[in-house]
């Protein structure tokens, strides 16, 4: 029988690596929203889709079942605008409310919330990625995806497509880091708690790029303080590791495989103060300044030590 996502995501926080993991889980729990009596709402940021997508059917479910049903669409995802054209049609047919974002910035964000009624609260289950919501994709390149039902990072995503839906990059938020206005200023404060620390200090990233000139210039200053960093980049990198004295304290590597890596993953600090992020955003200045990204932290000590 199939499992009910709903019940498992409510319960504990789940996490997916693609493409070990297969795809269907989120689906599924997609599905089982679309057909809930209790959903009231389900909204999605959407990069990129395969030519295929049974995500865009589940979504038109919903919305023929009287559910919200919010999909904000980039237009401008690189080599995929025809798709995502042709998707926006089918939802818009089917009486999703699409939203097409920014003129000056990117939405690149990767984010998912259902909002659900409960013995008469309101509640969320929030799914949040490093990759696309693409059926093709998910199977060759490496990717997170994690589905929590923790209510404070559900409020956060909640206040993230409201202020979307009028056009706002501003907004408050208590876990998200959301690009392009509060991700950088945070990240940066991140950082300098690892400098505080000296020799005792850890900073790990896995990202596709780094070319991003604060992001560049506050990592040798970590390794000028001692702090070890030690950064897994596939793509692009602009900083020179190990040299004496500069950035002696920061070693750098990547994976080249089967699977094209694609999870970004930032890790502060070490031990029972380790903060752990997954994100949608590399350190380029495209991504921190321009885009519309965010960042999710992981709480679960299980999923942490993963």
């Amino acid at each position: 029988p199939e499992t009910d996502m709903m019940e498992l995501a409510s319960r504990r926080d789940l996490l997916l690596h693609y493409p070990y993991h297969s795809m269907k889980p989120f689906l599924y729990l997609i599905r089982q929203a679309a057909n809930d009596p209790n959903v009231l709402s389900i909204k999605i940021t959407i990069y990129r889709m395969a030519k295929k997508a049974t995500l865009v059917d589940y979504l038109c479910t919903a919305a023929e079942n009287g559910k919200d049903v919010t999909a904000m669409i980039e237009l401008r995802a690189r080599f995929d605008e025809q798709n995502n054209s042709d998707w926006s049609e089918k939802l818009e047919d089917a009486g999703c409310n699409v939203l097409y974002g920014f003129e000056e910035y990117k939405c690149h964000s990767k984010v998912c919330l259902i909002t659900y009624r409960d013995k008469g609260r309101i509640k969320y289950i929030t799914q949040i990625g490093t990759g696309n919501y693409n059926e093709s994709t998910a199977k060759q390149y490496t990717d997170l995806s994690l589905i929590t039902g923790n209510q404070e990072i559900g409020e956060d995503a909640n206040e993230f497509f409201k202020n979307m839906s009028i056009g706002s990059l501003a907004g408050n938020y208590k876990h998200l880091l959301v690009a392009p206005i509060h991700m950088k200023p945070k990240l940066l404060d991140l950082f300098n708690e690892e400098i505080a620390k000296g020799k005792e200090g850890r900073i790990f990233f896995k990202i596709n790029s780094l070319t991003d000139l604060d992001m560049i210039n506050i990592l040798a200053k970590a390794s000028q303080a001692g702090v070890k960093v030690s950064m897994n980049i596939r793509d692009i990198c602009c900083i020179l590791p190990e040299i004496d004295s500069i950035t002696e304290n920061i070693t750098i590597g990547a994976i080249v495989g089967r699977y094209l890596e694609h999870s970004r993953i930032y890790s502060f600090g070490q031990g029972e103060s380790q903060k752990i992020y997954i994100s949608s955003a590399d350190l380029m200045t495209r991504n921190l300044d321009r885009r519309v990204e965010v960042a999710c932290p992981v709480y679960d000590s299980d999923i942490k030590a993963e």
